[in-house]
């Protein structure tokens, strides 16, 4: 009988963490969930085993994985924050740049097989678009400079020392249950409510990709060698203005009064960030399946309902 796989999942309990987790335990994986939140028993999945810890805290970090070995780890830790330096800028830092390289300290490397990064679109900065994996990047905030960091830090570990990671690179991962705070979700409740929200001008080109092809990528991505050592954005390849998934989700819905220019955009933004996705399809044999419309009308149902 074929033994299961043991898949470590750090931020397990994140949007993207969830619906990776719910797939794994399908899948057959043994599947441990590290979290920073002590009270997990709401957002808990039958058949994963939860271990409440912060990865910025090494020695707390180290204690509780001593003994444990994993074959693959997926590493989806930390949060989204466009926050200056000056403020807040040194805690974002700690948690995306520190708690991996703790992360990797920690884990039983001897039998480690893969050990997948979730970076970021962020990574790229104001580099012209279609972005591609070989343009060099340019943080603009703390968050995307520890992602960047980050992504070095891994691949000089593979080119030094054979470390088995691959870094996966989303563009704007949306679906249901994804955190209310987030752009999709704000929009959808804004008009299902029929509210008056302001939002930018919405002259931005932005790359969406829905949450299922993203846990299908991480799939294909654990088991892939060839993935080793590179950089790979997971997007649709589609540029749309904010502007117009804005207005989409006013038709589908039939309600809304977005009050559009009422918002600057942010300092340093990209106007245009969407991806090339040539190295996915090459190297996953990876396309997206779920159109933004169909997306957006599961999105938006799953809002109808509770």
């Amino acid at each position: 009988m074929k033994k299961s796989k043991k898949l470590l999942i750090v931020g397990g309990t994140g949007f993207i963490g969830i619906n990776v987790t719910k797939e794994a335990v399908k899948r057959g994986f043994h599947v441990s969930v590290i979290s920073k939140k002590k009270y997990l028993k709401p957002e808990q999945i039958s058949g994963a085993k939860y271990i409440s810890v912060d990865i910025t805290d090494a020695k707390s970090l180290l204690f509780k994985l001593k003994g444990l070995s994993f074959d693959y780890v997926l590493n989806l830790g930390g949060y989204v924050d466009h926050s200056n330096y000056f403020n807040g800028g040194d805690e974002i830092i700690n948690v995306h740049f520190n708690g991996t390289k703790n992360l990797v300290n920690c884990i039983d490397k001897d039998n480690l097989k893969g050990f997948i990064q979730i970076g970021s679109s962020d990574e790229y900065g104001d580099n012209t678009a279609p972005q591609n994996e070989n343009h060099r990047e340019l943080p603009i905030s703390p968050y995307s400079f520890a992602k960047v960091a980050s992504t070095h830090f891994l691949q000089m570990l593979y080119r030094t020392e054979g470390f088995p990671v691959v870094i996966l690179r989303p563009f704007l991962v949306y679906g249901p249950e994804q955190d209310d705070n987030r752009f999709i979700p704000q929009i959808i409740k804004g008009c299902l409510n029929n509210e008056k929200f302001s939002v930018s001008h919405g002259e931005q080109l932005r790359d969406f990709c829905y949450i299922d092809d993203v846990v299908d990528a991480i799939f294909l991505s654990i088991k892939n060698d060839d993935c080793f050592g590179k950089v790979i954005n997971i997007a649709s390849g589609e540029a749309i203005s904010i502007k117009d998934v804005i207005t989409n989700i006013q038709n589908i819905i039939g309600m809304g009064k977005p009050q559009f220019g009422k918002v600057p955009y942010r300092v340093g933004e990209n106007m245009e960030l969407y991806a090339n996705i040539c190295k996915a399809k090459n190297l996953l044999k990876w396309v997206s399946k779920v159109g933004l419309k169909h997306g957006l009308r599961k999105t938006i149902n799953f809002y109808r309902e509770i």
